[in-house]
C-alpha cells in the first residue's frame, strides 16, 4: 500500500485544517495508508520518510529546523513526491533558499488582497489539467518568484491592482517538476478551504497529487 504523510501547521489565517480536512477523505479513498501530523518533527525519522509515496505539506510561513529540513528534501530528492497549494507550500519558511528551490517558487506579493482573477490552462494536454477549462477565482492572486524550469500547467494574468507597474504579467499558477529522483506539484489557488469549491481548483490540485505520487 502506498503511503503519504499530510503536515499541517503554521499560519492559520490560511486555515490548514480545514484544509487538510478537504484532502485527507480523498487520499484514504484513494487507497494510500495515510498519517496526519501537526509537527514537523516527523521530518526527522529518515526510514519513515523514505517509505513514503507523498508528502503534502499545508504549512505557511513559520521556521522549519536544519533537521527538518533536510529530512524533507533529502526524501524528495530521493524520490518521495511532494504536492501542495498556495502559502502552504511557497511561502513556508521564508529564509529556506533550498527548500524555495525544491519547489520551484516563492510568494512574495498578492496586489489587491481578494480580488477576480482567472485561471488559465495552457498546457491542454497534461493529465493534470486535461478537459478542463479556464476558471474563474475570487481570492488572493499570487505574484511569485518562479523557476525558469518549471514545467507551467496553468497561468493568471496579473491586473496591477495596487501595482500597476506589474499589469499584463502573466504569472505562473500551476506547474509541475522534478527535485532529484522526485516528483513537485503545485498550486497557487487555495487561500482559504472555500477555494476549492471551485471544481477545477480541487480537481487540479487531486490529480496533482497522484501525479506526484511515487
Amino acid at each position: 500500500m502506498k503511503k503519504a504523510l499530510i503536515v499541517w501547521g503554521g499560519w492559520d489565517g490560511h486555515e490548514p485544517e480545514q484544509c487538510k480536512d478537504v484532502f485527507e477523505p480523498y487520499l484514504r479513498a484513494q487507497g494510500y495508508d495515510l498519517r496526519v501530523e501537526n509537527s514537523m518533527d516527523v521530518y526527522t525519522d529518515a526510514d519513515y520518510m523514505q517509505s513514503l509515496s507523498l508528502v503534502v505539506p499545508i504549512w505557511t510561513m513559520g521556521e522549519i529546523s536544519g533537521e527538518q529540513s533536510a529530512g524533507l528534501l533529502n526524501a524528495v530528492r530521493s524520490g518521495v513526491g511532494i504536492a501542495g497549494w498556495h502559502g502552504g507550500m511557497c511561502d513556508a519558511f521564508r529564509m529556506n533558499t533550498e527548500y524555495q528551490w525544491m519547489t520551484g517558487g516563492q510568494w512574495v506579493a498578492h496586489p489587491g488582497g481578494i480580488v477576480d482573477y482567472v485561471v488559465n490552462i495552457v498546457k491542454h494536454d497534461d493529465p493534470i489539467v486535461a478537459g478542463l477549462s479556464d476558471f474563474a477565482v475570487r481570492s488572493e492572486q499570487y505574484y511569485l518568484h518562479v523557476d525558469p524550469g518549471n514545467d507551467v500547467l496553468a497561468t493568471t494574468l496579473i491586473t496591477g491592482i495596487d501595482a500597476p507597474w506589474t499589469a499584463g504579467t502573466v504569472m505562473p499558477a500551476v506547474w509541475k517538476r522534478m527535485w532529484g529522483e522526485g516528483r513537485v506539484f503545485y498550486s497557487s489557488v487555495g487561500h482559504v478551504a472555500a477555494d476549492f469549491d471551485i471544481p477545477e481548483a480541487r480537481t487540479i490540485v487531486e490529480r496533482g497529487m497522484l501525479w506526484a505520487s511515487r
